[in-house]
């Protein structure tokens, strides 16, 4: 009779050294592909609204709907990838992009051009996946620092794309920016076909549950467009209170089709779990606050003429988005390599008190051009070096064997949820920043990173910690 530990035999049929170097390579162009239509859009915003008569809050679709078919798209594609392999998962998910980008480059009106973000944001499952296929693929000891070299990316790359951005906007125009999205595209997808292992994950029985897809997704759009008609047109209004029989409905059907389901998208069970609740709280309200502060409120405040610095596009990209994604790249693998040796959740609380406390500043001294770069690159450290990798690696490391994508799709999917709701819910104290100033916007972020901070403490350990 064999003694051997299984988890021990799995380790070792694991890659390292130049495989290994490949396998992440290729994960950073996958994840890169997404990222551009991400941070390099944002610099562009007003560009974008502005080619259709529209005002800088005009572009609130393009960044809220972006990120809700995000969300939508990583707890579909993640857990699709456990039955169809997650190299097939990613090169779907990268079509779809690929498709949303070339409508992005043609669109002739505002609603085409939103419809071609809501397609682009499928790419937000390449971060899950990509977490998942190192977890699946890499050495323990190295899983970590991996995971947050890959994570870094989801702050920017490295400041140059906000910049690039900034500049290509400014020279050719806001679709010269998706031009260069096809071109990486297009690089991600030699790199998955050559590296990505193909295959079903082992241990991962039954098929894709659609019905579940399919009622979460009618979920998180009644959830965000309650929320948006909510905060503009008011929460007592008729289409606010329909909106959220629509969001108490929709979840209700979602939660008795799992029930019922023999393999759910994401099983009941699981969700009454302080494995899964607190790290999806955690995450929904982080990126709500966080979010919405460095890529919409301090995007806008920076470039407004009247009410804020008056800066151009490239300039207030390397000052207010350059910093922090800088940073990111270097912090996030020191929080992974922190995060094997003292443990996840230590790098979890670090990160949101930290995030809450740089939020602080930013909002106090609005007004204030150096203090606010100050805060906002320190963000960097503290959101997308620690919080934001710290949240990751959880979500790989306390879900279920059976369902390796369940709790990083739901992670994911809060993840493009909070993005898009933090959006919805300052756009309207930014849009009265010729009274108030952009202050309440960065106010209303802060509260909800406080929240944020409350829950992180409630996660539950995984194995092996004692924090």
């Amino acid at each position: 009779m064999s003694t051997t530990d299984p988890s021990t035999s799995s380790e070792q049929h694991k890659i390292d050294g130049w495989r290994a170097t490949r396998l992440i390579f290729t994960l950073i162009v996958a994840t890169v592909t997404f990222q551009l239509t991400a941070s390099m859009v944002t610099p562009a915003l007003p560009q974008m609204a502005a080619a259709f008569g529209e005002g800088p809050a005009g572009a609130a679709p393009l960044q809220s709907m972006f990120f809700l078919s995000a969300a939508i798209a990583v707890p579909v594609f993640g857990r699709w990838g456990d039955f169809i392999g997650r190299r097939a998962a990613m090169l779907a998910a990268l079509g779809t992009v690929v498709a949303g980008t070339i409508l992005c480059i043609v669109a002739p009106t505002l609603p085409l051009l939103v419809m071609g973000r809501i397609l682009q944001g499928a790419g937000g499952a390449m971060f899950t996946l990509a977490y998942i296929v190192l977890n699946e693929n890499l050495n323990t000891r190295v899983f970590g620092v991996s995971l947050g070299i890959v994570a870094a990316i989801s702050g920017g790359v490295g400041g140059l794309d906000g910049f690039a951005g900034g500049l290509l906007t400014e020279a050719f125009g806001y679709k010269s920016i998706f031009v260069v999205v096809l071109v990486v595209a297009a690089i991600a997808a030699v790199c998955i076909l050559r590296v990505v292992p193909q295959g079903r994950p082992q241990g991962v029985s039954g098929r894709m549950d659609w019905w579940g897809a399919g009622s979460l997704s009618v979920f998180l759009i009644f959830l965000t467009n309650f929320v948006s008609v909510g905060s503009s047109a008011g929460w007592t209004s008729a289409i606010s209170l329909v909106l959220l029989v629509g969001t108490v409905v929709s979840f209700g059907v979602f939660w008795a089709i799992e029930k019922r389901r023999r393999h759910p998208l994401i099983a009941v069970s699981y969700l009454r779990s302080r494995q899964f609740w607190p790290v999806v709280a955690t995450s929904l309200l982080a990126l709500a606050g966080m979010f919405a502060m460095l890529n919409f409120t301090v995007v806008v405040l920076s470039q407004d003429l009247q009410h804020g610095f008056g800066l151009n596009p490239s300039l207030a990209a390397l000052l207010f988005l350059a910093p922090p994604a800088l940073l990111g790249v270097f912090t996030a693998p020191l929080a992974g390599w922190i995060a094997d040796r003292r443990g996840w959740l230590l790098t979890l609380r670090l990160g949101a008190v930290f995030s809450l406390v740089f939020g602080i500043i930013a909002a106090a001294f609005s007004d204030n051009l150096y203090v606010v770069i100050f805060a906002v690159a320190a963000l960097g450290i503290s959101y997308t070096g620690f919080l934001f990798t710290s949240l990751n690696g959880l979500s790989v490391v306390l879900s279920p064997k059976e369902a390796p994508a369940a709790l990083p799709g739901l992670t994911g999917a809060s993840f493009g949820t909070g993005a898009g709701l933090g959006v919805v819910l300052v756009q309207p104290f930014a849009a009265q920043a010729a009274t108030l100033g952009y202050a309440p916007a960065l106010w209303v972020s802060v509260g909800i990173t406080a929240a944020a901070c409350i829950v992180s403490f409630l996660v539950a350990a995984p194995r092996g910690e004692k924090f």
